[in-house]
């Protein structure tokens, strides 16, 4: 099986010379059939100039053209993938626990907790290499936004969508979550399995410590990352909005703050560690930092790796043109036109 592919597509822009190049090749045509007029009478001059070809120069004008696009193709490097090859890679598998409940947008951690969360599993996505990752959202559930996966590129677009509105029950799930991130893992590998949760950790609905433990009892490590200052802060309506604040029964501001305690024993249960976000970084830095010091194993994956460059051909077929093209006067050859092949 062979797929073919041009390593660097973009250059094909530079095929709209061509067009260009034409017009201005008919109009200096036209403006020197102009001045030949301006010379003498067309028949005239035909007499006196015997041997100019008028359709030569149009030829290796085309000849050029034909070269300039055959270079273009192969500067844009057309290749072969000669055939499908297993490949092994070794990483870990990582889950990634995010709450989404409306105390995630708390802004004491600037721009919000929830969208510096985003960004750090951002930043996180774009260093991995051979791993897989996957995405639970939860708030008073747990759900699924991104099964394990080693395509970076759906992952960072499936968590850019990651918003509060996508969970309706409120709350803080954290035990749901882990037991859903527990069940996501591939089945059939050996790999190494770490859980991260980030959260604030507040009014968790569920038995966390104890998922947590189960977790770890099945191999799988689980880290959790507190989002939140310990003084806590007002829940925006809205985000970014000016003094609207979300209220008790009483008509009273809630007051959203982080629950570091019931987080370190999360984590300290799952046989990993702790970390409290600030407002100079979240802490996922560090705790990749801590996963790549887990075994790696072999992880199979299948693509085309193995592709054969062809530029040569398209490089040496625009330089025969070229070759064409030099060797090409534009005047009639003195022997070859008294030769007629019809009369």
């Amino acid at each position: 099986m062979e797929l073919f592919r041009f390593a660097h597509p973009e250059y094909f822009w530079a095929l709209l010379l061509i067009p260009v190049l034409t017009i201005l090749f008919v109009y200096f045509r036209i403006q020197r059939r102009k001045a030949l007029r301006k010379f003498g009478e067309p028949e005239l001059v035909n007499l006196l100039m015997p041997n100019v070809s008028g359709v030569r120069p149009v030829v290796r004008f085309i000849l050029l053209m034909m070269a300039l696009s055959l270079f273009i193709a192969g500067t844009a490097r057309p290749q072969f993938g000669s055939k499908l090859k297993k490949v092994k890679r070794q990483g870990v598998e990582i889950v990634i626990a995010l709450d989404v409940s409306n105390s995630m947008m708390a802004e004491d951690i600037k721009p919000n907790r929830l969208e510096r969360a985003k960004r750090a599993i951002d930043r996180l996505i774009s260093k991995l290499k051979d791993d897989k990752i996957g995405l639970i959202v939860f708030a008073g559930d747990a759900y699924t936004q991104l099964p394990i996966t080693s395509d970076y590129n759906s992952a960072q677009l499936f968590l850019s969508s990651v918003n509060p509105e996508m969970i309706p029950k409120q709350g803080t799930a954290v035990g749901a979550a882990i037991g859903m991130a527990k069940r996501s893992f591939t089945a059939s590998t050996e790999a190494s399995k770490a859980i991260i949760v980030i959260t604030d950790g507040e009014n968790h609905e569920d038995d966390a410590v104890a998922a947590a433990e189960e977790a770890h009892k099945d191999g799988i490590v689980v880290h959790t990352i507190g989002m939140g200052l310990p003084q806590g802060a007002p829940i925006p309506v809205r985000a970014g909005g000016q003094g609207e604040y979300r209220k008790d029964k009483e008509g009273n501001v809630v007051i959203t703050r982080l629950d570091e305690v019931t987080l370190q024993k999360i984590a300290a249960a799952g046989g990993g560690i702790y970390l409290r976000a600030n407002t100079a970084q979240v802490g996922l830095d560090d705790l990749f930092d801590e996963i790549n010091k887990m075994q790696k194993t072999e992880m199979e994956a299948r693509t085309f790796s193995e592709y054969e460059e062809q530029f040569q051909y398209f490089f040496a077929a625009g330089l025969l043109l070229l070759l064409l093209e030099f060797f090409m006067l534009e005047r009639k050859n003195k022997y070859l036109k008294r030769i007629k092949l019809f009369k």
